[in-house]
């Protein structure tokens, strides 16, 4: 009974580390990738489509080798998905490259709040006190280590807010398709790559080619280069696969707030392995957003066990009605009367 009830324990605790590890993996390998003072390859838009391409093939061998089971779900809410899920993609980036990065990642910590505010709107989900201060706690520490200058133009804030939309909406999405559906996680997934792989492969190049006038036909692929994509398209698998299990087992709001772990570590390693500046400001920051973190954990906690059923002792159960109306009348213990009832 004890390995059963911790073995779900464990894999949240997998799930959440599954995500943090490989999204900073990811985040870490892209920046080599990306950066000038890496291989430039300055596609965000085309390497995404890539990344959902090994996604689907992944999910398609798991399919064909039946470690996973397909399930129906209607094209069109694939498509409509995929669409939100894409629009979300083209939005960041087009505020990246619009917005000064301070607003960027505004319009990031934005999306806790409209997440919990569709959440209430679309599934009627209520917060507590404690669980509104954590996210607000959480909120203003990583903006506090993250966000330096702040400019906006009008372009740019439209597609933030565009942006901020899709990506809730596309996260509250994952979570009502696994219920609606009953479907888990990875199959969620295996259903969704293939349309997304496919319309980013396509308008990926002329996406970036907006974005940064540079055609991907021009690229030279080396054969470092190449190897960096192919590892950025391997993380990648794994943190779509531990996105959806953990918006599936938890809630967008929760996937939101301990998310921000990853931009935690991801300053710390960008100042180990990048020399990146990291200064009294951020390290403040980033303790408020850990304990954040922590009061949320434990607020969301205390609200499972508050509406948790009660379980009823034999005392209750002897004064309800779970025991026959004979034996409460005659004052026979349940078993002998049984017995006798039996033998007669």
């Amino acid at each position: 009974m004890e390995a059963e009830k911790k073995t779900p324990a464990v894999s949240d605790v997998g799930a959440w580390a599954m995500n943090v590890v490989s999204s900073v993996s990811l985040i870490m390998a892209n920046k080599q990738l990306m950066s000038s003072s890496g291989y430039a390859f300055a596609f965000a838009t085309t390497l995404t489509g890539f990344h959902f391409t090994v996604t689907a093939l992944v999910g398609w061998i798991s399919n064909a080798t039946g470690y996973s089971v397909s399930k129906h779900v209607p094209l069109w809410e694939l498509v409509w998905f995929s669409l939100v899920a894409n629009t979300s993609i083209t939005g960041m980036n087009l505020s990246l490259m619009l917005n000064s990065v301070g607003f960027y990642q505004i319009s990031k910590l934005s999306m806790i709040p409209v997440v919990c505010l569709m959440e209430w709107v679309l599934n009627s989900k209520h917060y507590t006190t404690k669980v509104i201060s954590a996210v607000i706690v959480v909120a203003a520490g990583v903006g506090i280590c993250t966000v330096t200058d702040v400019e906006v133009n009008a372009k740019g804030f439209i597609c933030a807010c565009v942006a901020v939309f899709c990506t809730s909406l596309q996260q509250i999405t994952i979570g009502s398709f696994q219920k609606k559906y009953n479907i888990g996680s990875f199959e969620l997934l295996s259903k969704t790559a293939p349309i997304q792989a496919l319309s980013l492969v396509i308008l990926g190049p002329f996406v970036d080619y907006y974005l940064n006038g540079r055609s991907l036909l021009n690229y030279p692929f080396s054969g470092g280069a190449t190897f960096f994509i192919l590892l950025s398209c391997s993380l990648a698998v794994f943190c779509n696969m531990s996105q959806y299990l953990c918006i599936g087992r938890f809630s967008a709001t929760s996937f939101q707030v301990l998310g921000h772990m990853k931009t935690v570590c991801v300053l710390i390693l960008g100042w180990i392995l990048f020399d990146s500046a990291l200064t009294v400001k951020n390290i403040l920051g980033m303790l408020l957003a850990v304990m954040g973190m922590v009061v949320y954990s434990w607020a969301v906690e205390a609200e499972k066990k508050a509406a948790a059923p009660i379980p009823r002792n034999k005392s209750d159960m002897l004064d309800g009605e779970d025991v026959p109306l004979k034996a409460r009348v005659s004052g026979v213990p349940t078993g002998d009367l049984e017995d006798g009832e039996m033998k007669s």
